[in-house]
């Protein structure tokens, strides 16, 4: 099953190659690792998607807890979120399929980053099987090459306000009368 950590550490040198090879010795894959600071500069926010068993994810995020620049880990698989993924495809086109990978790029609501003779470089963002498709269906006319981000998320924002105030009622569920 994958699962999607998020990470909160002190943004510091050294503190991703401590958990990432936590993760190695552990004998765990990584599918995707993104980090970025947060809006306190002193601190990053790691997301991990990772495939494990519900076990053996629980035992590796004991683990992170004691690495001593980690402060929060959250496994957003249990908790609603929101992920996103960004993608450059690089896709072979000619005259004849120009038409057709502008369309699919506009339903994706992807944008031609880059246009040249033979290719189109195609930037598009969602969730990893949007990505997923698009890669499928623009796979036809031949696909040069791909970087992908990988995923960041966040949880939703319902359960922190209610967590906060737990009287509240959340801004979606009020009606006008």
């Amino acid at each position: 099953m994958q699962r999607v950590l998020s990470v909160l550490v002190e943004n510091e040198s050294g503190v991703l190659t401590r958990i990432a090879g936590l993760f190695s010795r552990r004998g765990f894959n990584i599918e995707s690792l993104t980090v970025g600071p947060t809006e306190n500069p002193s601190y990053a926010r790691i997301t991990i998607s990772v495939a494990g068993s519900n076990r053996a994810v629980e035992q590796i995020t004991k683990q992170l807890h004691k690495l001593i620049n980690v402060i929060k880990i959250t496994d957003l698989t249990e908790l609603s979120f929101v992920d996103r993924e960004l993608a450059l495809i690089k896709v072979s086109s000619n005259a004849t399929t120009r038409a057709e990978i502008i369309q699919i790029a506009d339903l994706f609501r992807g944008h031609i980053v880059d246009v040249a003779e033979d290719v189109f470089i195609i930037e598009v963002t969602g969730d990893q099987g949007k990505i997923n498709a698009i890669v499928h269906l623009l796979g036809k006319f031949g696909i040069k090459e791909i970087a992908r981000t990988g995923r960041v998320a966040l949880s939703r924002g319902v359960k922190i306000d209610q967590q906060l105030a737990p009287n509240r009622i959340p801004l979606r569920m009020v009606t006008s009368t």
